[in-house]
């Protein structure tokens, strides 16, 4: 899914007979029946060409994985002409006005004593850009907003990382989506209810597991410029997972959410929830601006609620969709995003100067 900078996507396994012919060798290892790890050995100049402009570590290699008649692995290209029609549209990005808005953004950078970041970076630059249509002012302040939360709760972003955290992902409570929804958005699974054990698995690390899945999106240039969705099911959900949920924590998810994030989060859909998931909302609900808040749709069972956000051909059949790929679960995720330690001790290098 999405470790590394290009956006995943789903080929017909004909891919790997084409992989080689071309002569670009695969390292295979054995999962299960279904699902199976290649590592495709990067040439040095599709290396240099591809990876290092989105990656802020040195990156050899690339994860991806096989479902079915699906190979799934982490694209390098820039965005498709579809997808960059988009970003023309809704986030005023053109030859004419990108180059300036960087230029202006690292220049404000530079200016600012405090921060540390890599400002030789444009693409990393162009990742706060986007979310704020290239203004450069408005993205100036979403940096200074992004580390200033990263201080502020130092103690979960701390050498955040994901062999630190493996714990979430192989109690199997988060995942992604092996695919795209319609629009081209990611899609980020929640299930905060039966499939849920609080004693094994708290809400900070359920947060953390989030913001590692997050944080690698960014990378993506169509997660960039289409977004995200994120599903909540919560199916089962007990009293006793309810009393979890505090105000301190739904102040740092909407905070997190509504001011930090340098990501396009499009809509947070409920599902399976009973009638005691108003008692967390209630929680939510006063510290929510009117953008966020028109985004959150509760749907309960009625799964063509659903449907009219999330196409069902995009969809698992435990959702009543069609979709073809099996899911990826937490812990064969996990093993994905283990590659991933090393950008993510480079990301947690950059931020505000320590006093």
């Amino acid at each position: 899914m999405l470790y590394i900078g290009g956006r995943l996507f789903s080929r017909l396994s004909s891919v790997l007979a084409s992989l080689s012919v071309a002569g670009v060798p695969l390292l295979v290892k054995q999962c299960d029946p279904i699902v199976r790890l290649f590592t495709k050995v990067i040439s040095p100049v599709h290396k240099m060409g591809k990876i290092s402009q989105h990656m802020l570590s040195d990156v050899d290699t690339l994860p991806s994985v096989q479902l079915g008649d699906f190979l799934l692995q982490f694209e390098l290209e820039e965005p498709r002409e579809s997808v960059l029609e988009i970003a023309r549209r809704e986030l005023r990005e053109t030859p004419e006005t990108v180059k300036p808005a960087v230029e202006e953004l690292r220049r404000l950078l530079e200016a600012d004593k405090d921060l540390v970041v890599p400002l030789e970076r444009d693409a990393w630059l162009i990742r706060f850009l986007r979310p704020c249509k290239f203004y450069p002012e408005s993205a100036y302040d979403l940096i200074k907003r992004y580390y200033a939360f990263k201080v502020k709760h130092h103690k979960h972003y701390e050498g955040l990382a994901p062999s630190k955290e493996q714990n979430v992902f192989k109690q199997n409570v988060l995942r992604v989506l092996p695919n795209r929804d319609q629009l081209g958005r990611r899609v980020l699974v929640l299930e905060l209810g039966k499939k849920w054990d609080h004693h094994k698995c708290s809400l900070d690390e359920v947060f953390k597991g989030c913001v590692l899945f997050l944080e690698a999106a960014m990378l993506e240039p169509e997660t960039q410029i289409c977004g995200a969705v994120v599903i909540f099911d919560m199916e089962g959900l007990s009293m006793q997972q309810v009393w979890q949920f505090t105000p301190q924590f739904a102040k740092r998810i909407v905070d997190w959410l509504q001011e930090s994030i340098p990501l396009r989060i499009k809509g947070f859909y409920i599902i399976n929830q009973p009638f005691i998931f108003n008692m967390i909302f209630q929680l939510f609900k006063p510290l929510l601006k009117e953008k966020l808040r028109s985004r959150i749709v509760f749907m309960g069972s009625d799964r063509e609620q659903l449907y009219k956000y999330i196409s069902p051909k995009f969809l698992p059949d435990c959702y009543g969709g069609t979709l073809s790929i099996p899911n990826v679960s937490g812990p064969q995720w996990l093993e994905l995003l283990l590659i991933c330690d090393k950008e993510f001790a480079a990301i947690n290098s950059y931020g505000y100067r320590k006093k």
